[in-house]
């Protein structure tokens, strides 16, 4: 049983300009001691996703449906005492600007004690202690002096740094980090994420590492899943998508990452815009936008045709909205031109991989890069 499934997660937001759909038949599913890489561009609904997951999308205004079970216990829908005990201790989240996520006016080890207090039923003193600890896991220089700072008081890296501690002081199962390294400089970056490797390692947690960046996901995910208009449209291991991507938008992501040293060509993109949630596409939500279906269009039969915008793509991807199939062993696509994606099953996506990775070996008394298999502790 995996740790995390979510499955046919729906959100949609009532607002002024009609129903929201942020986040639309969503399924997959994390094991123990795996980092899930979920990327997408802005607006695709991967943050929406995870704050659904954590009940903190306002009730009074979101349609909420599906299942989301946490080690096996259906936690969507679940009182808000009960998700107050997850919360925080079992399943901790790194939220994307640290400054608006930590209290302005309050000293940074008083916030660190407010979140062990809140879990566990030990004393001032002993939370403050705990709150030094982690910072020092964390790597802040001088934490015994530091945890009595403000938040202003610290760069950019470091309020990263104390949302780390904030999100694992109670020594949680799952973490969830949103973007943690957006508006930090690449050196910081690298030294955020090699620290939350580090600190999985030690601790044997699963992470969900939401981003836009696939550099961020080939250097840390296990398995990746490709959220596009509130949809998962591919979700496989990291090897397996970067090594064929089946879906004309991850083929399109690919495209558009420049590469070292090419300057032969101008830098592909993807034409179009993500569409408005309120106002989504009919059929595949990517036809508008898609270069596959318009390909396909040109040699196919008249009736299996239609014009959007003037331009002909095919009939099937306007009128049906493909699901998430398994069309090869590991490796999902949600499009209708995928080879064998009529006869491929529709399953819950759950892979129990672990991503290869290089480390330095002495080869002849050389120092080269060989693949090992990541550790995770258990």
């Amino acid at each position: 049983m995996a740790l995390l499934e979510v499955e046919d997660l729906h959100t949609r937001f009532r607002t002024d300009d009609g129903v929201v759909q942020a986040v639309s038949g969503v399924t997959f599913s994390v094991e123990r001691g795996e980092t899930l890489g979920v990327v997408g561009e802005s607006g695709s609904g991967k943050s929406v996703t995870f704050l659904t997951v954590m009940g903190l999308v306002d009730r009074r205004h979101a349609d909420v449906s599906g299942s989301v079970r946490f080690d096996g216990e259906q936690i969507l829908g679940a009182s808000d005492a009960r998700l107050q005990r997850i919360r925080g201790r079992r399943i901790g989240m790194i939220f994307q600007d640290p400054m608006t996520s930590l209290n302005p006016v309050k000293r940074i080890g008083w916030q660190l004690e407010e979140a062990v207090l809140l879990h566990h039923d030990v004393t001032r003193a002993e939370a403050r202690r705990r709150a030094i600890e982690i910072l020092k896991e964390v790597e802040i220089p001088r934490a015994e002096t530091r945890v009595d700072d403000y938040p202003h008081q610290f760069s950019g890296g470091m309020r990263q740094r104390v949302m780390i501690a904030m999100a694992l002081i109670n020594n949680p199962e799952v973490l969830i980090a949103d973007e943690p390294t957006t508006a930090l400089d690449v050196t910081i970056q690298a030294q955020i994420l090699e620290l939350l490797r580090k600190l999985q390692r030690e601790r044997g947690m699963s992470i969900l590492l939401i981003t836009h960046d696939l550099g961020v996901v080939a250097e840390n995910a296990d398995v990746v899943a490709v959220m596009y208009a509130s949809r998962v449209v591919e979700f496989a291991t990291v090897e397996g998508l970067f090594d064929r991507p089946r879906h004309p938008y991850t083929e399109g992501l690919f495209r558009s990452v420049p590469k070292l040293g090419d300057t032969s060509e101008r830098l592909a993109t993807i034409p179009g815009q993500v569409p408005n949630p309120a106002r989504f596409p009919s059929g595949c939500k990517f036809h508008p936008r898609c270069p596959r279906t318009r390909e396909i269009a040109a040699n196919s039969k008249p009736e299996e045709v239609v014009k959007v915008g003037g331009t002909p793509v095919m009939r099937v991807c306007v009128e049906n909205e493909p699901a998430l199939r398994e069309t090869t062993a590991g490796h999902w696509g949600a499009c209708h031109f995928i080879d064998h994606f009529a006869q491929a099953p529709v399953t819950l996506p759950r892979l129990d991989h672990r991503r290869e990775v290089t480390a330095a070996v002495a080869v002849d008394g050389n120092e080269v890069k060989a693949p090992v298999m990541q550790e995770v502790s258990r």
